[in-house]
Protein backbone atom coordinates (compact mmCIF):
# COMPACT_ATOMS: atom_id res chain seq x y z
CA UNK A 1 0.00 0.00 0.00
CA UNK A 2 1.19 3.50 -0.79
CA UNK A 3 2.83 5.39 2.10
CA UNK A 4 0.41 8.28 1.71
CA UNK A 5 -2.53 5.92 2.10
CA UNK A 6 -0.95 4.40 5.19
CA UNK A 7 -0.52 7.88 6.65
CA UNK A 8 -4.12 8.75 5.77
CA UNK A 9 -5.39 5.61 7.51
CA UNK A 10 -3.25 6.30 10.58
CA UNK A 11 -4.56 9.87 10.86
CA UNK A 12 -8.16 8.80 10.48
CA UNK A 13 -7.77 6.12 13.18
CA UNK A 14 -5.45 7.84 15.68
CA UNK A 15 -5.68 11.52 14.72
CA UNK A 16 -8.14 12.50 17.46
CA UNK A 17 -6.04 10.84 20.16
CA UNK A 18 -2.92 12.64 18.94
CA UNK A 19 -4.88 15.88 18.86
CA UNK A 20 -6.19 15.32 22.39
CA UNK A 21 -2.69 14.65 23.75
CA UNK A 22 -1.28 17.70 21.96
CA UNK A 23 -3.97 20.10 23.14
CA UNK A 24 -3.74 18.77 26.69
CA UNK A 25 -0.24 20.28 26.80
CA UNK A 26 0.15 23.16 24.32
CA UNK A 27 -1.28 22.25 20.98
CA UNK A 28 -1.63 25.30 18.72
CA UNK A 29 0.52 23.72 16.02
CA UNK A 30 -1.15 20.30 16.12
CA UNK A 31 -4.60 21.95 16.19
CA UNK A 32 -3.91 24.10 13.13
CA UNK A 33 -2.66 21.03 11.26
CA UNK A 34 -5.75 19.09 12.38
CA UNK A 35 -7.92 21.90 11.04
CA UNK A 36 -6.23 21.59 7.66
CA UNK A 37 -6.66 17.81 7.70
CA UNK A 38 -10.35 18.35 8.45
CA UNK A 39 -10.66 20.49 5.35
CA UNK A 40 -9.04 17.75 3.27
CA UNK A 41 -11.42 15.12 4.64
CA UNK A 42 -9.08 13.15 6.93
CA UNK A 43 -10.88 14.38 10.06
CA UNK A 44 -14.22 15.98 10.83
CA UNK A 45 -14.08 19.69 11.72
CA UNK A 46 -16.66 19.28 14.47
CA UNK A 47 -14.69 16.37 15.91
CA UNK A 48 -11.49 18.39 15.79
CA UNK A 49 -13.07 21.30 17.69
CA UNK A 50 -14.69 19.07 20.32
CA UNK A 51 -11.51 17.02 20.83
CA UNK A 52 -9.36 20.14 21.15
CA UNK A 53 -11.91 21.69 23.50
CA UNK A 54 -11.81 18.63 25.75
CA UNK A 55 -8.02 18.32 25.68
CA UNK A 56 -7.41 22.00 26.33
CA UNK A 57 -10.03 22.21 29.08
CA UNK A 58 -8.85 19.10 30.92
CA UNK A 59 -5.21 20.15 30.54
CA UNK A 60 -5.75 23.52 32.19
CA UNK A 61 -7.91 21.94 34.91
CA UNK A 62 -5.07 19.53 35.63
CA UNK A 63 -2.44 22.27 35.86
CA UNK A 64 -4.74 24.48 37.95
CA UNK A 65 -5.20 21.75 40.57
CA UNK A 66 -1.53 20.87 40.35
CA UNK A 67 -0.81 24.46 41.39
CA UNK A 68 -3.45 24.35 44.11
CA UNK A 69 -2.21 21.10 45.64
CA UNK A 70 1.53 21.21 44.91
CA UNK A 71 2.22 24.86 44.06
CA UNK A 72 4.71 25.64 46.80
CA UNK A 73 6.86 22.58 46.12
CA UNK A 74 6.72 23.27 42.36
CA UNK A 75 8.09 26.79 42.91
CA UNK A 76 10.98 25.40 44.93
CA UNK A 77 11.74 22.54 42.57
CA UNK A 78 11.27 24.08 39.12
CA UNK A 79 13.13 27.35 38.49
CA UNK A 80 11.23 27.88 35.22
CA UNK A 81 7.95 28.20 37.13
CA UNK A 82 9.55 30.39 39.78
CA UNK A 83 10.97 32.74 37.12
CA UNK A 84 7.56 33.04 35.46
CA UNK A 85 5.73 33.40 38.75
CA UNK A 86 6.25 37.16 39.09
CA UNK A 87 5.33 37.77 35.46
CA UNK A 88 2.15 35.76 35.95
CA UNK A 89 1.30 37.63 39.14
CA UNK A 90 1.65 40.96 37.36
CA UNK A 91 -0.83 39.81 34.73
CA UNK A 92 -3.23 38.62 37.43
CA UNK A 93 -2.92 41.93 39.31
CA UNK A 94 -3.62 43.83 36.09
CA UNK A 95 -6.41 41.73 34.58
CA UNK A 96 -7.76 39.71 37.50
CA UNK A 97 -9.73 36.56 36.74
CA UNK A 98 -9.65 37.43 33.01
CA UNK A 99 -6.14 35.96 32.97
CA UNK A 100 -7.78 32.55 33.26
CA UNK A 101 -9.45 33.23 29.90
CA UNK A 102 -6.37 34.48 28.05
CA UNK A 103 -3.83 32.09 29.60
CA UNK A 104 -3.92 29.61 26.70
CA UNK A 105 -3.41 32.45 24.22
CA UNK A 106 -0.19 33.68 25.89
CA UNK A 107 3.15 32.50 24.53
CA UNK A 108 5.48 31.00 27.14
CA UNK A 109 2.86 31.03 29.91
CA UNK A 110 0.38 28.51 28.49
CA UNK A 111 1.06 25.88 31.15
CA UNK A 112 2.50 28.09 33.88
CA UNK A 113 -0.45 30.48 34.25
CA UNK A 114 -2.98 27.81 35.28
CA UNK A 115 -0.46 26.59 37.86
CA UNK A 116 -0.05 30.15 39.19
CA UNK A 117 -3.82 30.68 39.20
CA UNK A 118 -4.12 27.50 41.26
CA UNK A 119 -1.66 28.92 43.79
CA UNK A 120 -3.68 32.15 44.10
CA UNK A 121 -7.04 32.51 45.81
CA UNK A 122 -9.09 32.20 42.61
CA UNK A 123 -12.00 29.87 43.33
CA UNK A 124 -12.03 26.56 41.51
CA UNK A 125 -15.64 27.16 40.44
CA UNK A 126 -14.74 30.49 38.79
CA UNK A 127 -11.78 28.94 37.02
CA UNK A 128 -13.95 26.04 35.82
CA UNK A 129 -16.51 28.37 34.23
CA UNK A 130 -13.91 30.61 32.58
CA UNK A 131 -11.86 27.65 31.41
CA UNK A 132 -14.87 26.09 29.66
CA UNK A 133 -15.46 29.21 27.58
CA UNK A 134 -11.81 29.92 26.92
CA UNK A 135 -11.11 26.36 25.76
CA UNK A 136 -14.01 26.50 23.32
CA UNK A 137 -12.92 29.84 21.82
CA UNK A 138 -9.31 28.63 21.55
CA UNK A 139 -10.29 25.30 19.94
CA UNK A 140 -12.58 26.94 17.40
CA UNK A 141 -10.10 29.72 16.54
CA UNK A 142 -7.05 27.61 15.79
CA UNK A 143 -8.89 24.73 14.14
CA UNK A 144 -10.60 27.23 11.82
CA UNK A 145 -7.20 28.78 11.05
CA UNK A 146 -6.03 25.45 9.64
CA UNK A 147 -9.35 24.84 7.89
CA UNK A 148 -9.31 28.28 6.24
CA UNK A 149 -5.71 27.68 5.16
CA UNK A 150 -6.94 24.70 3.15
CA UNK A 151 -9.95 26.66 1.94
CA UNK A 152 -7.68 29.44 0.69
CA UNK A 153 -5.48 26.92 -1.13
CA UNK A 154 -8.54 25.51 -2.88
CA UNK A 155 -9.15 28.91 -4.48
CA UNK A 156 -5.89 28.54 -6.41
CA UNK A 157 -5.61 24.76 -6.81
CA UNK A 158 -8.11 22.55 -8.60
CA UNK A 159 -7.17 19.44 -6.63
CA UNK A 160 -5.95 20.24 -3.10
CA UNK A 161 -5.51 16.55 -2.28
CA UNK A 162 -2.93 16.19 -5.03
CA UNK A 163 -0.78 18.88 -3.44
CA UNK A 164 -1.55 17.93 0.15
CA UNK A 165 2.04 16.97 1.16
CA UNK A 166 3.38 20.27 -0.16
CA UNK A 167 0.62 22.32 1.46
CA UNK A 168 1.19 20.50 4.74
CA UNK A 169 4.93 21.17 4.46
CA UNK A 170 4.31 24.88 3.88
CA UNK A 171 1.96 24.98 6.87
CA UNK A 172 4.52 23.31 9.12
CA UNK A 173 7.20 25.72 7.87
CA UNK A 174 4.96 28.70 8.66
CA UNK A 175 4.28 27.41 12.17
CA UNK A 176 7.99 26.77 12.74
CA UNK A 177 8.84 30.26 11.48
CA UNK A 178 6.40 31.85 13.93
CA UNK A 179 7.77 29.69 16.75
CA UNK A 180 11.37 30.63 15.92
CA UNK A 181 10.39 34.32 15.74
CA UNK A 182 8.92 34.08 19.24
CA UNK A 183 12.09 32.41 20.51
CA UNK A 184 14.25 35.11 18.92
CA UNK A 185 12.05 37.88 20.32
CA UNK A 186 12.19 36.35 23.82
CA UNK A 187 15.98 35.96 23.59
CA UNK A 188 16.41 39.54 22.37
CA UNK A 189 14.18 40.90 25.14
CA UNK A 190 16.18 39.04 27.78
CA UNK A 191 19.45 40.23 26.24
CA UNK A 192 18.22 43.84 26.27
CA UNK A 193 17.12 43.49 29.89
CA UNK A 194 20.52 42.06 30.89
CA UNK A 195 22.33 44.90 29.11
CA UNK A 196 20.11 47.48 30.81
CA UNK A 197 20.79 45.88 34.19
CA UNK A 198 24.54 45.87 33.51
CA UNK A 199 24.46 49.59 32.60
CA UNK A 200 22.52 50.37 35.79
CA UNK A 201 25.08 48.49 37.88
CA UNK A 202 27.97 50.24 36.13
CA UNK A 203 26.34 53.64 36.70
CA UNK A 204 25.73 52.83 40.35
CA UNK A 205 29.33 51.63 40.82
CA UNK A 206 30.74 54.76 39.16
CA UNK A 207 28.69 57.18 41.26
CA UNK A 208 28.49 55.44 44.63
CA UNK A 209 31.54 53.23 44.65
CA UNK A 210 29.32 50.22 45.33
CA UNK A 211 28.80 47.34 42.89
Amino acid sequence: MHFQQLLRDYIEIHGYWVLFAGTFLEGEAVLIIAGFLAFDGHLQLGGVIVTAWAGSFLGDQFFFYLGRLRGTSLLRRFHFIARRFREGLRLIEKYGAFVAFISRFTYGLRIVLPVILGITGLSSRTFLAINLGSALVWAATFSMAGYLYGKSASLFLDNVGKYEPYLLGVLVALIMSIWLFHLYHAWKSKKTARMRLARMRSYRAAHTGKP
